[in-house]
């Protein structure tokens, strides 16, 4: 069952925070989730006069130990351990995904938006993360309304150096639920440095080029008139690149599906891409009339035909919406 402390606490293991870290992991793939955070807790006391030499490694066994809280429903534990862990070793994807779950159970919705968003800069491949951002945007739209992001914190630039760092070998075992890691990775040389650097170049652009295929997929789609088709296509796209135009084409289908509040949230995606986009404006003003928001709809129209003051569209709109 894999090396484990006698209850006295006396062996040489005990004396090992790796050994401890082990045992912890262990316990934790058993679901033993109180007694894994105990073997953290000794690790992280071995550790304690350590200081900077031992960050990297005190911030794997916080986090560890917050997954732990997490597992067993303490959140607030779980945040006060992911901070420390960031504190040590900022950016690390485990604790900034384990952090926003414990804030989304607790309803704190933004915060858990910027940690979800913070995890997407670090790498955006990472599903959980997408989906996160999904469940917290519908949420702080029904809470808070069309302008949730004025209420939002601040949302920290991940440097180029931190996505570097997370980005090899490989992201999939990031997630907030995984089983905790078992050692921190080492300071690469200058040459490992050299070759994460073309491998998160490369993947950028293999990300970039498929969504892009992705859209025009789905621009084919519409053509066609099959828009729920055209929402798949151009979901799989934004997973991958977060672009105006995109969130524009997938609420002209929401609209045509009467999707309207998630035409809504497409538009205000795109809008804060690009304030004054014509097609966001016009096609929220149009989502905005079908909710009966008319209020709401004028200022777009309003927004918008200070960029195109002759747009007869938006013209026509605005005399409906006067009619209404």
């Amino acid at each position: 069952a894999g090396a484990r402390p006698g209850p006295g606490g006396s062996s040489a293991m005990a004396e090992s925070p790796g050994a401890l870290r082990r045992a912890g992991n262990e316990e934790f793939r058993r679901g033993q989730y109180g007694p894994a955070a105990r073997l953290y807790t000794r690790a992280l006391r071995l550790l304690e006069d350590a200081g900077d030499a031992a960050a990297e490694e005190r911030s794997v066994l916080l986090a560890n130990r917050a997954a732990c809280h997490l597992k067993d429903g303490a959140c607030r534990l779980c945040i006060a351990d992911c901070s420390g862990a960031l504190d040590l070793v900022p950016f690390g994807l485990k604790p900034l995904l384990r952090r926003a779950a414990a804030y989304e159970a607790l309803e704190s919705y933004g915060l858990a938006y910027v940690d979800y968003k913070t995890a997407l800069q670090v790498d955006c491949s990472v599903q959980a993360a997408h989906d996160g951002v999904n469940r917290m945007t519908k949420a702080l739209l029904e809470k808070d309304g069309v302008n949730w992001r004025q209420k939002l914190p601040p949302i920290p630039t991940v440097p180029v150096s931190a996505q570097m760092r997370w980005s090899v070998p490989s992201a999939g075992a990031s997630g907030a639920n995984a089983p905790p890691a078992t050692a921190p990775r080492g300071k690469p040389g200058e040459s490992s440095l050299l070759y994460s650097f073309t491998l998160f170049l490369d993947r950028a652009a293999a990300a970039t080029e498929r969504a892009r295929k992705l859209k025009e997929e789905g621009n084919e789609l519409v053509k066609k008139g099959n828009h729920k088709k055209a929402v798949e296509k151009y979901s799989e796209s934004l997973k991958l690149n977060q672009d105006c135009a995109t969130y524009t084409n997938r609420a002209l289908c929401y609209l045509s599906l009467k999707q309207y509040q998630d035409a809504v949230q497409d538009c205000t995606e795109a809008l804060r891409l690009d304030p004054k986009n014509v097609k966001a404006l016009y096609r929220r003003a149009q989502a905005f009339k079908e909710l009966k928001d008319y209020k709401a709809s004028v200022a777009d129209i309003k927004s918008l035909l200070k960029t195109e003051p002759k747009n007869t569209a938006a013209l026509r709109l605005l005399q409906e919406l006067n009619r209404a």
